[in-house]
């Protein structure tokens, strides 16, 4: 989170929620020179967020993970129920699972930003290259966030996905589902 006196007044603070504590972190080199409004946050798929400020400078910012942040997110992790266990690029999958939509919406300024992340991301990373790829998901069951409901999406594998041992994973909000073992035909 980025906080500052004011809409545009420096210096902006930015804050880190473990769940349970609020916490100051370093804030980017051009932080104590600009108000919030300039801040914009994207969640990204590695649960690092991307930070811009109206200027050249883009950092990503890693949070540190201790084992609490670990136990929470294998409680609100995606699950997958069902995927098939061979694959092809090119070709569309429907998966099933719970959680696929993470936990919220993702971050938002307002109504001049919204950077989403409430919807599933398929990883598929070759086991032997541990080259990474994303497939594109589309047709989703629900949007719902924090729910447990089962719901469904459909994946493209992409056309130069390698071929060969893989694991699939299902990401939200940047928390990953444990890796399902799958082949590319």
């Amino acid at each position: 989170m980025m906080a500052s006196p004011g809409y545009s007044n420096p210096p902006s603070i930015f804050f880190e929620w473990d769940g349970h504590d609020l916490r100051t972190v370093p804030g980017p080199p051009n932080a104590v020179n600009e108000g919030s409004s300039n801040g914009n946050m994207l969640l990204l798929p590695t649960g690092q967020i991307l930070f811009t400020d109206l200027s050249n400078d883009v950092e990503i910012y890693t949070p540190t993970i201790t084992e609490r942040h670990e136990e929470s997110a294998r409680r609100i992790a995606p699950v997958i129920f069902f995927a098939p266990h061979e694959i092809k690029p090119g070709r569309s999958y429907e998966i099933s699972g719970i959680r696929f939509n993470g936990v919220t919406q993702g971050a938002a300024f307002g109504d001049d930003e919204q950077m989403a992340t409430n919807f599933p991301l398929v990883r598929i990373t070759n086991l032997k290259t541990h080259h990474v790829f994303y497939g594109r998901t589309h047709d989703h069951s629900s949007m719902a966030v924090a729910s447990d409901a089962e719901v469904s999406t459909h994946v493209e594998v992409s056309i130069v996905q390698e071929r060969g041992p893989s694991f699939l994973e299902v990401v939200a909000n940047g928390i990953a589902s444990e890796p399902l073992f799958v082949i590319v035909n």
